[in-house]
This record gives structure tokens, sequence and C-alpha cells, in this order.
């Protein structure tokens, strides 16, 4: 099953995910990229294509997260992780 780009909008979280894939298509390690590569393994077996992920992806946006938020950095590693797992469960039940 491969799942179209446009269609993942209508799931919760799919509008990280979009991003997350355009970053990596375009070479940029950006917060969704990472986060999209964190849950690469998992997406590709819910039938999305992905493009090659960033390896030690976790440790990388939990950095990422750090010099933009600080001290919130990990309240919002967990917000990002929990937005990446409600996609997966949904995906998972749509498919």
């Amino acid at each position: 099953m491969s799942t179209a780009a446009d269609s993942l909008d209508r799931i919760p979280g799919g509008d990280l995910v979009e991003r997350g894939i355009a970053d990596l298509d375009a070479g940029r390690e950006t917060a969704e990229a990472l986060l999209v590569s964190v849950g690469g393994a998992r997406l590709r077996s819910l039938g999305i294509d992905l493009p090659i992920t960033i390896p030690g992806p976790e440790h990388k946006l939990y950095e990422l997260l750090a010099k933009e938020k600080g001290n919130a950095a990990h309240s919002a590693y967990n917000a990002l992780i929990r937005r990446l797992v409600s996609f997966e469960r949904s995906l998972g039940c749509a498919s």
C-alpha cells in the first residue's frame, strides 16, 4: 500500500508527517524530518513511502528542540512524539 501524500492531512498529525517527508526529500534536518525519522520503520510498515531517514533522530530532535525552546524542550519533544503515535494509530485503524 502506498499512501498518497495528499491524504495524510486528513489524519491527525498528518500535517507534521507531510512536512517531515518534504523536508527529508529536500535534505533538511528539521523537527518534522527528525520526527518522521523517529517513526520511519512504523510509518513504512503502514504503507508510507519515505525517503532515507536521518540516523539517531531521537537525540537530534531533542537537541534541536533544546536550542529552540530551552527548558520547554522536554514538553515539546513529548508532544511531538504523542502526535506521531496518534497519527500512526489513526493510520493503522484507517488501513
